[in-house]
């Protein structure tokens, strides 16, 4: 029955993230907002692409395994609720974080276009909410069935996303923003609020290095 539910779940993120989202973009710009996998085959950017659609393919078969017969890591139903609550919250957080991209929402980035960069409404809590509301969303369906597959679909999209960040996203905003999103950086966490600001983390090393000296 959970496994079910989760691949129901699942269905319903992948439709709403990504499909009407793509339609609501397409009829409101012209423009379906896809721009795939960035950089040459084998290199960090590729491999960023290609871990994230490997990991919610991977998603996907977690529901699908507990179906054929995989046991669970963990069966205990408090877990499974819990992950249902989660799950659901990380859609609808997806949901409001991709509302607050407004035209500049994109999957994937084409190093030859500048879009606006996006400071506020979920963007003023997060520098990255998309993604941080896309693994609340993996982490809550996994625990709704808790084998083995879902786990490594979990860890393989939190690293994608890490990788896609740091090496994709974050380098193209720099550039295209220079100051303005130098400044956004300082102020704003990376994926969770307050935590990987640049002047934080300049300031916790400028302190330790002093505690030390």
């Amino acid at each position: 029955m959970m496994a079910w539910l989760a691949l129901a779940l699942y269905g319903v993120w992948l439709a709403l993230a990504f499909g009407l989202r793509t339609v609501m973009h397409f009829q409101r710009t012209g423009d379906s907002g896809w721009r795939g996998v960035s950089g040459r085959v084998g290199s960090a950017e590729w491999f960023a692409g290609v871990l994230f659609g490997l990991a919610l393919l991977i998603g996907v078969a977690g529901p699908i395994a507990g179906l054929a017969g995989l046991g669970p890591l963990n069966d205990t139903r408090i877990v499974q609720v819990v992950g249902t609550v989660v799950a659901v919250v990380g859609i609808a957080l997806t949901l409001v974080a991709q509302f607050s991209m407004r035209e500049s929402w994109r999957i994937g980035v084409d190093a030859s276009e500048t879009t606006e960069l996006r400071t506020t409404g979920a963007f003023a809590v997060v520098r990255n909410p998309i993604f941080s509301a896309t693994v609340i969303s993996a982490v809550g369906l996994g625990l709704m069935v808790p084998n083995v597959v879902s786990a490594v679909g979990v860890l393989l999209l939190v690293g994608a996303v890490e990788l896609q960040v740091r090496v994709v996203e974050e380098p193209y905003l720099r550039g295209c923003h220079a100051a303005t999103y130098g400044r956004f950086e300082n102020q704003v966490g990376r994926f969770v609020p307050r935590v990987g600001q640049l002047a934080r983390l300049a300031g916790f090393f400028t302190r330790t290095a002093r505690e030390a000296s």
